[in-house]
């Protein structure tokens, strides 16, 4: 399971930006995930909660927003919807489609917040 590896990456990068900033916790976390980055959502929900735990972020909120794929077709340059690497271009059945969405994989955002009294 890769997730538990991107989210203890995703954990150690936020907690060293919010302790930079001189944070008390994280209370939210940004994720944009493409549909075609290979990384699944729900698995990394999951995955994000263990690997917070003790951190700044064990009591964070992770939203995940998937852009859906969209690629261009490299014959007749029109643009469709995604889900796989290997799509026909539905005009002229070119297979030489540039995927210009879905791959994204990074963190937006991140909230932070003053150490409770």
């Amino acid at each position: 399971m890769h997730e538990m590896s991107i989210a203890l990456s995703i954990v150690e990068a936020v907690e060293e930006r919010a302790r930079q900033e001189g944070a008390g916790w994280i209370s939210e976390v940004e994720l944009l995930v493409g549909k075609l980055a290979g990384i699944e959502p729900e698995s990394l929900q999951f995955c994000f909660s263990a690997a917070a735990a003790g951190t700044l972020a064990a009591r964070a909120r992770l939203a995940i927003e998937e852009p859906e794929g969209v690629g261009e077709c490299g014959e007749c340059g029109t643009t469709f919807p995604v889900n796989f690497y290997y799509a026909e271009c539905p005009a002229c059945r070119s297979l030489r489609v540039k995927i210009l969405t879905g791959e994204e994989f990074l963190i937006q955002s991140m909230t932070i917040e003053e150490e409770e009294e």
